[in-house]
């Protein structure tokens, strides 16, 4: 679904491409290699997946086991910036002819020698399936943004795709079995191509990829255990299992990497930073991504749906204090769904500097009153609202209490409800509390890709199933300056769209962007070769060892 900073990691606020902002490890009287089991990676993630399956992925994690196991076309290197060929042997530009001259066709050479790990070999057909699969309705995707943008796909022969779009569309080398938006790999034809739908088949528990790990078994609950694939094209890995160990508990997680029954403690909360760093035994590689802590607002729900009332919201909440309480200086205020990293960043949106006192204001120039109890009414009826979370992530609980006492400050009764991740971050077809927009508020987060098309998330279009946008947003203003943003392969073009894009974002408050933050990744010393890029933490897996 799938992440700058103030004192000693300013570095992480520069407009330099480095992911990794520093490397820290804690002293103490712990052996860096006690408990370390040579060759074999031990990762405690929070939530179970809910599909192995590259074409149903929702959410990071699902994306990081992906990752093991299966390959893109295009990639991105870890210093958060270069794309990188993987199944294709070189990044399609205008330079190289890659992408046509009216930018509606685009054409991929692929590498010769790739095999599934089941010994079929991989050809052009199988790209041209993986994108038939994403497309059809069938099936339970999470998006089809730039995969809906293709006309159609020829495989003039076994090692080159050639994709021809309806329209321009500006990030698809970006996007398209790559690692912006929503990263998806490429899945096998001659496996996959005789089901009506993909959404329960034994393949999505036990899959065939083309990368450098097999999936040996699934554990339901407890772990996913992968195995070296000897056949990798790249080569053999350098370790020979990985096991993934479902933790559901932060604290359990940390216990666990302190006495090394854990290598690596995937994505923890940013509160947990001060803790890590001081860890005996434990190296910090803090990982800056475009991911930010939001809030999303329903607007299909009253009084939702008045835009006032959100701007009132926004007043409400004090980010400042959200940043100082619990990412432990990892993080910066948000202002916008752009990291301030990014070209395409606008430094000038509209600012909503916490104030109980203005979010009042707001109110009752709407038309709200506020009762004996001091919640505000309107027609007799109170603004009673829930924020919702995924309760394995400890930061996301403490700050929607946070929000919760912040937001009744003005006047705002709050309830505050968790659902497991694999519930709240599901796609529609699964039930997901986003998307099928069983919320009022929630408190999420949202990894952005390298490119900063946003479309899925506020055009009108791209509500569930088609696209992201979970608040189910619309403006005639907005879709107008996203078709301006797709339609070119300059920056120049794109970056004015994009800043009316922050500021209408800014001003309407479809979402409340809290902070942008840096992951505290968390690993044994005794971990080489982790190289995260900011999208995904297992680009480079075959080049880890221990």
């Amino acid at each position: 679904m799938r992440r700058l900073t103030i004192g000693a990691l300013a570095c992480a606020l520069a407009l330099g491409a480095c992911t990794k902002v520093g490397d820290q490890t804690a002293g103490g009287t712990t052996a860096p290699n006690a408990g370390t089991v040579p060759g074999e990676l031990r990762v405690a993630v929070q939530r179970e997946p809910n599909s192995l399956n590259p074409i149903l992925s929702a959410f990071t994690i699902e994306g990081f086991v992906n990752r093991l196991s299966f390959d893109n076309l295009i990639e991105v290197a870890g210093d958060g910036k270069t794309l990188v060929p993987d199944l294709a042997t070189d990044v399609p530009t205008t330079q190289n002819g890659g992408i046509s001259k009216d930018g509606l066709t685009i054409t991929y050479h692929l590498r010769h020698g790739v095999k599934w790990q089941d010994g079929v070999p991989f050809t052009s057909k199988d790209v041209k399936f993986s994108w038939q699969a994403m497309v059809n309705p069938n099936n339970n995707v999470n998006t089809t943004v730039g995969y809906a943008d293709i006309k159609s796909v020829d495989t003039p022969s076994d090692d080159v795709v050639v994709f021809h779009l309806k329209q321009k569309f500006a990030p698809f080398v970006n996007t398209i079995f790559a690692e912006s938006d929503n990263p998806i790999c490429i899945v096998p034809e001659h496996i996959l191509g005789k089901f009506h739908d993909l959404n329960r088949i034994p393949f999505n528990e036990q899959p065939i990829g083309t990368g450098p790990f097999k999936v040996a078994r699934w554990v339901r609950g407890d772990h996913i255990e992968l195995v070296a694939n000897p056949d990798y094209w790249r080569g053999a890995p350098k370790l020979k299992s990985i096991i993934v160990r479902m933790i559901p508990d932060e604290n359990t997680e940390m216990n666990a990497l302190r006495s090394h029954d854990v290598d690596f403690m995937l994505e923890p909360s940013p509160n947990l930073y001060t803790t890590l760093k001081t860890m005996p035994g434990v190296k910090v590689v803090l990982d800056r991504s475009p991911q930010a802590l939001w809030m999303l607002m329903n607007t299909t729900r009253p009084p939702l749906n008045d835009v006032q009332v959100r701007r009132a919201i926004a007043y409400a909440i004090d980010k400042a204090a959200l940043v100082d309480k619990f990412t432990g200086g990892s993080a910066s205020i948000a202002w916008s769904d752009q990291p301030a990293y990014s070209w395409a960043y606008n430094p000038h949106v509209t600012q909503y500097p916490y104030s109980a006192a203005k979010a009042k204001q707001l109110l009752e120039q709407d038309g709200w009153t506020p009762g004996a109890d001091g919640i505000m009414r309107k027609g007799g009826k109170p603004l009673s609202l829930q924020v919702s979370y995924n309760s394995e992530n400890a930061t996301r609980r403490l700050a929607a209490v946070e929000i919760q006492s912040n937001l009744h400050d003005a006047g705002i009764d709050v309830q505050v409800k968790s659902y497991p991740g694999n519930l709240f971050f599901a796609t529609y077809g699964q039930g997901g509390i986003l998307s099928t927009a069983k919320y009022d508020l929630a408190v999420s987060g949202w990894v952005a890709g390298i490119d900063p098309d946003d479309h899925s998330l506020y055009a009108c279009d791209q509500t569930p199933p088609t696209g992201t946008n979970y608040t189910h947003y619309c403006s005639k203003e907005m879709d107008a300056d996203q078709r301006a943003a797709l339609a070119s392969y300059d920056e120049g073009p794109r970056k004015a769209a994009y800043d009316k894009i922050q500021e209408l974002i800014a001003s309407d408050q479809p979402t409340d962007y809290l902070w942008f933050a840096v992951f505290p990744q968390a690993i044994n010393p005794a971990f080489q070769g982790f190289d995260p890029n900011p999208i995904n933490e297992s680009w480079n897996a075959w080049q880890w060892s221990i």
